[in-house]
């Protein structure tokens, strides 16, 4: 299996790395950083190096439609350190909210690039969900053809509806193997709201939300061709792949981004607009 299309990414000089003024866009409950890619992998770096930890999360339109109803959901996106458009609906939809999105930075297409970083700065790497055994396959490949340090794998299934308080297997082994870098890839809103509640525990590592990630490093799973990707159509490339699991999602469900957006839209700038 190729690498993902996106070039990789080195690494610049530490003293080079600064952090810049900060765009958002608000789309509903769901803000959205305007960075472009190396920026974004910038960005990351800069979290793992404050050792204070931190959560990455890429929206799309399926994340904003949940945010309306899912409150957990929706603490968790506003609390996330940095947020980057994964679609280009949000991108071409961020026009009409007066800050244009400069690209498309989906989980999948961020993973290699940021592993490269990872592994020229000697980050200790976390992989966590994906199907059976792609964690694994996953981790395999990264230690290959990067020389990533996978400091875990797990595929555990976490269940978020867990009393307060009751014991966290996943939690407890990515503690102890005391990662830099964890991956995760649980699927949203799951990811989502696992990393938000299990964040205090998990710094000073920096968890990315990952979707399918684990399963396209590991060939387990067909990324849409490059140009349905640029033509915003890799939602349909799924639908074919999995008609059963998101037909709901894509069909029913997404159309309300319509409404969403409208209503943002008619929001003054400043509540969805945040520059500086």
């Amino acid at each position: 299996m190729l690498p993902p299309e996106r070039p990789v990414l080195g690494a610049p000089p530490r003293e080079e790395i600064r952090p810049a003024g900060r765009l958002r866009v608000r789309f509903g409950h769901v803000w959205v950083d305007a960075l472009r890619f190396p920026a974004a992998v910038d960005r990351i770096e800069l979290l793992v190096r404050s050792a204070n930890g931190g959560s990455v999360f890429t929206p799309n339109v399926d994340h904003v439609v949940t945010a309306e109803d899912d409150l957990l959901f929706r603490a968790a996106c506003a609390s996330a350190d940095l947020s980057l458009a994964d679609g280009q609906p949000l991108v071409w939809a961020s026009r009409l909210l007066g800050a244009r999105l400069p690209e498309k930075i989906s989980g999948s297409d961020l993973v290699w690039p940021l592993m490269e970083r990872a592994a020229r700065l000697g980050w200790r790497v976390y992989l966590l969900g994906g199907a059976p055994g792609a964690a694994q396959a996953a981790g395999a490949r990264l230690e290959r053809e990067l020389g990533v340090c996978i400091a875990g794998v797990d595929a555990a299934d976490i269940a978020l509806d867990a009393p307060e308080g009751a014991p966290d297997g996943a939690l407890e082994r990515v503690c102890a193997a005391r990662p830099d870098l964890l991956l995760v890839a649980l699927g949203s809103p799951k990811q989502e709201r696992w990393i938000h509640r299990a964040l205090p525990r998990l710094r000073p590592a920096v968890a990315v939300a990952v979707g399918a990630s684990l399963d396209f490093l590991a060939g387990r799973v067909r990324r849409a061709p490059g140009w349905m990707s640029r033509a915003g159509l890799e939602w349909l490339y799924r639908l074919w792949q999995e008609p059963r699991r998101l037909a709901v999602r894509y069909l029913w469900k997404d159309p309300r981004f319509l409404g969403v957006l409208l209503r943002s839209a008619l929001r003054p700038r400043a509540e969805r607009v945040l520059d500086g």
